[in-house]
């Protein structure tokens, strides 16, 4: 069978799963975090593989592009994988999420972990950046798969607050899903087929709002050249958990960059 026919065969159990999706997105993603029962590589979350190949490729750029002496927020912090890590690295570290289930599930993985909390918040709503500013001062800000999920208006309020954050020391480092086929074909590399979709996309498709991509044209477009100066950017892998046949973590192509307030 082709991979086209296939996509074409998907059409109907995607359609189904993503009819059952919340109108509100703020709904969708508090639903989900409700929902997950187990985390980490074969748990429910597709993209929280915990992977070490992942952390590495983040730990020099991070090393090299951040102040270590300054606090980092981790936003869209999910069930906390990358704010633990983050912990390791800097001397505070705020986990936010817009879902206050997967703060608490974030709380109870970190328990123990001194130099950590978390906080329920849109970092995408007017107000959110003196929020956080006023809480954290001046901060590095940590990004994974955020800007791909949300429309261009939210995005581009999402980097306005960020900018509000980073002040005149701090940095933003992104990274983002930035598959360039069309989201049956990415549905299709996750392991989902006519007779069966892994549970952890069915799930997303049944909650959560219709991925995109994100790369270097987006960032372009979202961060404008007025706010911000460009520090690095380029490609790389973000690993998702195991959903197909074989059992073993995936990878998707992905874009990073790097950011300061101009």
């Amino acid at each position: 069978m082709s991979k086209l026919w296939g996509r074409i065969l998907l059409v109907p159990s995607v359609v189904r799963f993503a009819s059952r999706a919340p109108k509100d997105p703020l709904a969708g993603w508090e639903g989900y975090w409700r929902g997950i029962h187990a985390t980490g590589y074969s748990g429910d979350v597709l993209w929280d593989s915990g992977s070490r190949t992942e952390f590495a490729q983040y730990s020099d750029m991070l090393g090299t592009h951040f102040d270590p002496a300054l606090p980092a927020i981790d936003v869209g912090c999910g069930n906390g994988t990358y704010t633990r890590w983050l912990a390791g690295l800097f001397p505070r570290v705020l986990g936010i999420d817009v879902s206050a289930g997967a703060v608490e599930l974030a709380r109870s993985e970190a328990e123990g972990i001194d130099n950590i909390d978390f906080l329920a918040i849109n970092a995408a709503e007017a107000g959110a950046g003196e929020r956080l500013w006023e809480r954290m001062g001046p901060a590095n800000v940590f990004v994974r798969g955020v800007f791909h999920v949300l429309k261009p208006d939210k995005q581009a309020h999402l980097a306005t607050n960020l900018r509000t954050i980073v002040g005149d020391s701090g940095r933003v480092f992104l990274t983002e899903t930035n598959f360039r086929g069309t989201s049956l074909a990415y549905m299709q590399q996750l392991g989902a087929t006519r007779q069966s979709m892994p549970r952890q996309l069915q799930s997303a498709l049944e909650n959560l709002p219709r991925p995109g991509h994100f790369g270097a044209d987006e960032r372009h477009r979202t961060f404008s050249d007025a706010d911000w100066r460009l520090i690095t950017e380029g490609p790389v892998d973000i690993e998702v958990v195991p959903m197909d046949r074989t059992g073993r973590s995936q990878q998707v192509p992905g874009y990073f960059a790097v950011l300061a307030g101009s």
